[in-house]
């Protein structure tokens, strides 16, 4: 039999600079980019004040983890909850329990057939055991017909 290895660690991102993961550089990347817009845009006393929010934020987003699942994970999920909460209504016309308990059940009549022998019953067993896999030999074409 041929053996194969088995990955693991598929959890773990690859690290490219030191400690930083290819994902955590593209959002320090991104948020440089931000940053470096800002200090365009604004005067130099709203861009210390915007630039230490991205810086922040992109660090948040880089490092934190919220159950061992990056945080993007997280907002995403939270956004989705928001989203499609789930709603659940009494539905106050259902039948209570004792109403279905109540329920009279109409049964078919089963015709038992008690001509059968240990092997033909054994055989029936595995039948059901393997949930109808095991067709069972020439036996069970004989019980059929009894």
């Amino acid at each position: 039999m041929q053996q194969y290895t088995v990955p693991q660690f598929i959890d773990v991102e690859a690290k490219i600079i030191g400690p930083i993961t290819t994902r955590q550089f593209l959002i320090f990347l991104g948020a440089a980019l931000l940053i470096f817009i800002c200090y365009k845009v604004f005067d130099f006393g709203l861009f210390l004040v915007v630039g230490i929010f991205i810086f922040i934020v992109s660090g948040i987003f880089a490092f934190l983890k919220v159950n061992g699942r990056p945080f993007h994970y997280f907002v995403l999920n939270l956004l989705q909850t928001f989203k499609k909460p789930a709603i659940r209504v009494w539905n106050h016309r259902q039948p209570s329990f004792e109403a279905k308990e109540n329920k009279e059940f109409k049964f078919e009549e089963v015709v038992v057939n008690k001509n059968l022998n240990k092997s033909q019953l054994a055989e029936l067993s595995l039948i059901v055991d393997t949930k109808g896999k095991y067709k069972g030999e020439n036996d069970i074409q004989n019980i059929k017909n009894l």
